[in-house]
């Protein structure tokens, strides 16, 4: 009987390897790569859905005051302060902006760099990209914290709906108005109200370290 050499034995099993067990090996990066592909999220899949009484669920299209598309969730992830306002008011928005600064003013240093104050005109007529913009140098809202826009009629009366307030047009190109504060969660829920002008802020400051201190 004819006994194979060490080296002709090696070299049969590679081929037999070949002919066989290799095609097994070689699809295993395939269904590595299968199961990668599976488990890959999309970014918006990995964010946390918005709770149902978000204002941040309104998904409609704004302008800031640079002129640059906005939509509301990109206020998520910070308290907002927000009202609704309109830059040619002679009498209660400036008030009302003047207020929201007191509470900015009120909060320790180390967390009013993590609260947003936002500013939306219920007269897209008039306040457009450059009203917005004069207002913010003229009132010296910083672009760090402070968010201006502007939208379409409909989807202002939907944010204003949303938080309570209520506005017309009145004579002499003024409006008439409710006269409402509002603070949000970091995802957009209704937290607190401060009803009215020269209101006390004590509540509300606190309210807004209680909520960023989460």
């Amino acid at each position: 009987m004819k006994i194979c050499s060490p080296i002709r034995l090696i070299g049969f099993l590679a081929m037999f390897c070949l002919a066989s067990g290799c095609a097994t090996d070689r699809s295993k990066p395939a269904a590595m790569a299968s199961c990668c592909a599976t488990n890959a999220q999309p970014a918006s899949a990995s964010a946390a859905a918005l709770p149902g009484k978000s204002i941040y669920q309104i998904d409609s299209t704004w302008t800031t005051d640079a002129g640059e598309p906005f939509k509301l969730a990109a206020l998520r992830g910070r308290p907002q302060i927000v009202a609704l306002f309109f830059t040619s008011c002679q009498n209660a928005c400036p008030i009302t902006v003047s207020d929201m600064k007191r509470i900015e003013a009120a909060l320790p240093e180390a967390l009013r760099t993590r609260v947003g104050f936002t500013l939306v005109s219920f007269d897209p007529e008039r306040d457009t990209t450059a009203a917005l913009h004069a207002y913010r140098l003229r009132r010296a809202l910083d672009p760090a914290r402070w968010t201006l826009l502007r939208g379409e009629p409909a989807d202002v009366a939907e944010l204003a709906a949303r938080v309570g307030m209520k506005y017309k047009n009145g004579a002499r190109g003024q409006f008439a108005h409710s006269n409402i504060i509002t603070l949000l969660s970091p995802d957009g829920e209704i937290v607190r109200q401060q009803i009215g002008l020269n209101q006390n802020i004590e509540e509300t400051v606190a309210m807004v370290q209680q909520i960023g201190a989460r």
